[in-house]
């Protein structure tokens, strides 16, 4: 059924979506990773089983969708896990941290729902302690094009998206220390957003635009750029 439901979701995204893809080379093949990624569109979490052929990468998704049967059919497929958006869910952190020691990856948009402007939202610390948790590198991801109504408003006059998924290089966070833990974990939450927002078109950049950790790994960019 899995390889059916992977199909499936090939020939759907193949039929409304152009795709480039960026920094495939940043995506390990194989083992434990946290992929952070913006999320501007309901397409966002199905596609990266599109886009990365791994039967090993789960997905968490707001729990409220566990109350709809087609969404509850996928996640069984697909290795969605239901997990509360608002209020610390330590049992879903454990299980993730869990699946990852166990050689799983994992699908996680730190901003915790979709934006409603397609500009990156302030993330949550969930990532961010997974990170430092479990010690596993993070791979932060941008998408762009997959707004719904970009999506949906092209399906209707039967044109394809284009779409671009575009990955950074991996990086690992240090674990907590014991004493101020709340402040390091917005400062690697920070991170990970600022990470995120520099792989973006500015327009995208939304409240980590002025970010000075976002000016820095900019300025990083284009001193590579122009050695």
């Amino acid at each position: 059924m899995r390889s059916f439901v992977r199909g499936l979701i090939r020939f759907i995204f193949n039929s409304i979506a152009r795709f480039e893809i960026r920094g495939r080379e940043y995506v390990p093949e194989s083992g434990a990773f946290v992929i952070a990624v913006n999320h501007i569109g309901i397409i966002d979490i199905a596609m990266f089983h599109y886009v990365f052929d791994r039967y090993d990468m789960f997905i968490p998704v707001g729990e409220k969708w566990e109350k709809t049967g087609w969404i509850r059919w996928l996640a069984s497929n697909l290795n969605f896990l239901f997990v509360d958006r608002f209020n610390p869910d330590l049992k879903a952190l454990r299980k993730m941290i869990t699946l990852m020691d166990s050689g799983n990856s994992l699908v996680i948009a730190p901003e915790g729902t979709r934006s409603k402007t397609g500009a990156l939202i302030e993330g949550k610390p969930g990532v961010a302690y997974l990170a430092a948790r479990s010690g596993f590198p993070v791979v932060p991801v941008a998408i762009t094009g997959t707004e719904d109504s970009v999506i949906f408003g092209n399906i209707k006059r039967l044109r394809k998206s284009p779409v671009t998924l575009t990955a950074g290089k991996p990086f690992n966070l240090p674990p907590l220390p014991r004493e101020n833990r709340e402040e390091t974990l917005q400062t690697y939450t920070d991170e990970i957003m600022c990470q995120i927002a520099a792989l973006l078109p500015e327009r995208y950049r939304g409240v980590y635009a002025d970010h000075p950790r976002l000016k820095e790994l900019t300025l990083d960019k284009l001193d590579s750029a122009n050695p």
